[in-house]
């Protein structure tokens, strides 16, 4: 039996490439990508001429190197009894944050290769879109995702009723932190954010290494993050706080402020992406995975951690009235096990799983020798709000 397909629903305002379209689609999705960004910019055109031929370089790079699939070292080796339940239903429904061709449809030929005869759809939705949304189709009891995946928002789904206890074979044995102890949510990933500057911008001895390098006034409105998120401003406070106390923390976040860092109202890889096509030198809280991907495609970026950098953590879960339960929980622990760790793992972004190392060593803190402050996801949805006013009060 061949694998199912997989599908991605709903409608985008870009063109949806198949996994199997050749260069001149590729080409196609690339402009794509370029004219709506000329939309966004508006009016900044003060982007020199060379740094447009760089973005341009870049985004065709990003579009027409398509993600190899990698071969796991293991095979997956489910529950039959399991596999047998979710082939009866036939399908599962993923909502995901995750990047689409980086990393969803890896995960989903692997997972169709080893076990086939289920179809898989996905939903490319933020984290706090995919709340409201899981929120209301519960409500007006038209649940339609099986499965669901965050950033934030763990606590509200929990909280709700939407997130399904589960019982996973992968679940066994985590960590705590790792792992809801009613299994409600389960890491799958881990995100770690500190400093990335475009190398052709900034030379290697100038780029900052510490906090108090970002006070210096070369840095004065070329500083830029996202203001309103956990993965971006709100983030960074908290580790800073988290690293040097309240009071030495907060008076640092006040020198900081008067250096007009950017705000960028976009999502972290945005952003980062922005600072790949030269529009801004430095970015604050970017993901170091994020930067080895670009690296890896020729990208002019390198990532820094700082003193203390944040981490946290991408959650999963089995939505509570799915309509396809057995599929989903299959699918969650697939994508959980060592097999689906170790596709995180060659797509460069870091595995959760303690025993699969990442693809570059200096991506996952215990291997890159780096202070790491871990904001599990509890703890970001609780904070969160403090935060944001810190931001709203600091920085405004």
């Amino acid at each position: 039996m061949s694998p199912a397909p997989f599908m991605l629903i709903e409608k985008s305002p870009l063109p949806v490439v198949p996994a199997n379209a050749g260069t001149q689609g590729r080409q196609t999705q690339a402009f794509a990508y370029l004219a709506l960004g000329t939309r966004l910019r508006g009016n900044e055109r003060s982007m020199a001429r060379g740094w447009r031929k760089v973005s341009l370089a870049v985004v065709l790079a990003l579009a027409l190197s398509a993600p190899v699939l990698p071969a796991t070292a293991e095979n997956y080796q489910p529950d039959p009894k399991l596999v047998e339940a979710a082939r009866k239903e036939g399908q599962v429904l993923w909502y995901t944050t995750l990047i689409v061709d980086q990393i969803v449809r890896p995960l989903i030929k692997t997972f169709q290769a080893q076990v086939p005869g289920i179809e898989v759809k996905f939903l490319r939705i933020d984290s706090g879109q995919q709340l409201i949304r899981l929120i209301n189709e519960a409500r007006v009891g038209r649940t339609q995702a099986d499965v669901w995946a965050v950033i934030d928002g763990a606590a509200p789904l929990k909280q709700a009723g939407v997130a399904a206890e589960f019982d996973i074979a992968s679940a066994k044995g985590l960590p705590p932190d790792l792992v809801d102890p009613r299994r409600r949510w389960i890491a799958t990933n881990l995100a770690t954010r500190s400093l990335a500057y475009n190398t052709q911008l900034v030379p290697k001895e100038q780029a900052p290494h510490r906090y108090g390098d970002l006070l210096d006034p070369r840095w004065k409105k070329s500083l830029v993050w996202n203001p309103n998120a956990m993965t971006g401003a709100w983030g960074f406070i908290a580790t800073v706080l988290r690293y040097m106390g309240e009071d030495a923390g907060m008076a640092y976040l006040h020198k900081l402020a008067k250096q007009d860092v950017v705000p960028l109202p976009v999502a972290t890889r945005a952003v980062l992406d922005r600072v790949i096509a030269g529009e801004y030198p430095v970015g604050l809280e970017m993901v170091n995975a994020h930067a080895a991907i670009s690296v890896e495609r020729g990208a002019p970026v390198r990532w820094v951690p700082l003193e203390a950098v944040t981490t946290t953590l991408q959650v999963a879960g089995v939505t509570a009235g799915a309509p396809h339960p057995n599929a989903g929980r299959l699918f969650l622990d697939f994508i959980t096990s060592r097999a689906g760790q170790e596709i995180f793992r060659e797509m460069n972004y870091i595995p959760m799983r303690p025993e699969v190392p990442a693809k570059d060593p200096s991506l996952k803190a215990e291997q890159g020798g780096y202070n790491s402050i871990v904001l599990g996801p509890e703890e970001v949805d609780t904070h969160a709000q403090r935060y944001q006013k810190i931001y709203e009060a600091v920085f405004k």
